[in-house]
């Protein structure tokens, strides 16, 4: 049976909000780590900013890590 046209219309409209904030998510989590490592950095007066690289990266590997587990859970509903 397929869903009346009002309730997919309802599903997509909340996909798309869901979708939408996940480049707002992946920002914050990657400025947050760029900021922690520049304060790590400035903290620990490292010359070649190593805190800020490493942490940066962090930074996007739990980023994407948050975002392929939303999609996932967006795709089992």
């Amino acid at each position: 049976m397929s869903e009346p046209p009002d309730k997919k219309k309802d599903n997509l409209l909340l996909r798309a909000a869901a979708l939408s904030g996940i480049a707002i998510e992946m920002g914050v989590i990657i400025y947050g780590a760029a900021q922690a490592g520049m304060w790590l950095d400035e903290r620990y007066q490292t010359e070649k900013r190593l805190f800020t690289a490493a942490c940066t990266i962090l930074g996007v590997a739990i980023s994407l890590w948050v975002v392929l587990s939303q999609l996932k859970r967006l795709n089992s509903k």
